[in-house]
């Protein structure tokens, strides 16, 4: 969502809060985020905690029509498609790896597994980004904001590595990206 705001121009105040487990659990912070999760934005009197939901906020309300393809079209599908993909296929696995990994050698089966399921959706995204720029072909779009978000999770946890070059060059090609510069050093 910070991203997006930053590719909108859009003014955004960030917050930092107390990443521990017990604030996330605090009634404080379960007032405001019922999940515990992170990010968290308002907007007026509007409190949101899923990103994916910002991001289609965000561009319903403040977007006039940038960074997504007409309503009801083929292209407005396969955005859809990619945004949800990529919080919901994509990254799932490196969440599990991770919690997996916190437990231990007990759970190194299953945290393999996790690997294996993330490295397996990285062949998609490698195959879709190997002849074009972006995700929906020439043009940026808030589908690659996702996507790269994903991507650069994945490579911090070295998931995303030289095994899949075309993905490696397109989060190259984001990272270039003013706006992303702005979200990432936020």
């Amino acid at each position: 969502p910070i991203w997006l705001c930053h590719e909108l121009d859009l003014p955004v105040e960030i917050e930092t809060i107390d990443f521990s487990q017990a604030f996330r659990d605090s009634p404080a912070w379960r007032a405001i985020s019922p999940a515990g999760k992170v990010p968290v934005m308002t907007d007026g009197d509007l409190t949101m905690f899923e990103s994916g939901a910002m991001v289609d906020y965000i561009l319903e309300r403040y977007g006039e029509g940038r960074l997504r393809p007409q309503p009801g079209t083929t292209e407005s599908a396969m955005h859809h498609q990619w945004c949800w993909f990529s919080e919901a296929t994509l990254v799932r696995p490196l969440g599990l790896y991770r919690m997996l990994r916190a437990d231990g050698e007990s759970a190194s089966s299953l945290a393999a597994e996790a690997k294996q399921k993330a490295r397996s959706c990285l062949e998609v995204v490698d195959r879709a980004v190997a002849d074009r720029d972006f995700l929906l072909g020439a043009e940026f779009g808030a589908a690659d904001i996702m996507m790269g978000y994903s991507l650069h999770l994945l490579a911090g946890g070295k998931v995303l590595d030289d095994s899949y070059p075309s993905a490696l060059a397109y989060l190259e090609r984001l990272k270039r990206r003013d706006a992303c510069k702005r979200a990432m050093s936020a």
